[in-house]
């Protein structure tokens, strides 16, 4: 799916978005507490409706993304991508991500492959939005085989969780309230007119990593490209460490004092990894 639609990423509109001061301030949530902050959102997803907050939270986060230091291992892994990379952003959810990645690598391709509907809707407008040429979309789940899959938006105190939509599955015990959705699952090995020449994966599929990288482990083998993703301290980060480390000879890295190093877990508590062949 290509698009087209005008603006650049701090450049205007065929049809201007204003996100107001007040907005921005609200859905930034500064030094509210948890259930102040579950209030807010379920007014602005009910006032705004929740299609147009997605779009209005993702310009936000996109337009102020540098200046959050959660994110200063994304542009470490950002830094390390040449600007003609062919790239697979994997899990994009409502292309805040995407939309970096895009602007970085303007001579190469992004891939972008969200599942969810209103997440996929949202990250399909963004992408116009910012006229993004080299941005292709799949509105598809990844995995270990070929299929169907389910998968939930959880629900909090009435609020939409976008950001942890996820696989319906024994691995994964929380945030499984919520809207459910079935949805076509494909292995990254049989796709390869998306992962040919590969560099570089960012991937955020919350606790589905291993089945992902499974599905694609002729791939990895074969193209070694860099990998970015979060992992929880649990059986699917060592399912992971085992099949990257053990079977396909990655080196796991994390961002220490600015510079990447070989993660040891007596050491460092990071859950951001950087996987290099």
């Amino acid at each position: 799916m290509m698009l087209g639609e005008s603006g650049g990423m701090n450049g205007p509109s065929n049809k201007p978005i204003t996100i107001s001061s007040s907005f921005s301030h609200c859905i930034s949530f500064p030094n509210l507490r948890p259930s102040m902050k579950k209030l807010v959102q379920n007014a602005l997803q009910s006032v705004l409706g929740f299609r147009r907050y997605l779009f209005l939270f993702s310009m936000f986060k996109i337009r102020t993304l540098r200046r959050d230091k959660k994110e200063g291992d994304f542009f470490h892994f950002l830094s390390m991508i040449p600007e003609d990379a062919l790239v697979l952003d994997i899990g994009a959810n409502i292309g805040i991500m995407t939309a970096w990645l895009a602007k970085h690598c303007k001579k190469g391709i992004v891939h972008a492959i969200e599942p969810i509907p209103e997440n996929f809707e949202t990250l399909t407008r963004i992408c116009r939005h910012y006229n993004f040429a080299n941005v292709r979309l799949h509105q598809f789940a990844l995995g270990a085989e070929e299929g169907q899959l389910e998968m939930v938006m959880p629900e909090v105190k009435n609020v939409k969780m976008q950001g942890l939509s996820h696989v319906v599955h024994d691995s994964i015990t929380d945030f499984n309230e919520g809207r459910r959705y079935a949805v076509p699952q494909h292995q990254l090995d049989l796709l390869p007119e998306i992962v040919e020449e590969v560099k570089a994966i960012k991937i955020d599929v919350e606790n589905f990593e291993y089945f992902v990288f499974k599905g694609g482990e002729k791939m990895l083998r074969k193209y070694k490209p860099l990998i970015y993703c979060e992992l929880w301290d649990n059986e699917n980060r060592e399912k992971c460490f085992q099949l990257l480390q053990g079977d396909l000879g990655y080196k796991i890295m994390v961002l220490h004092g600015g510079t990447l190093v070989q993660f040891d877990a007596k050491i460092h508590q990071n859950q951001n990894f950087f996987f290099v062949g």
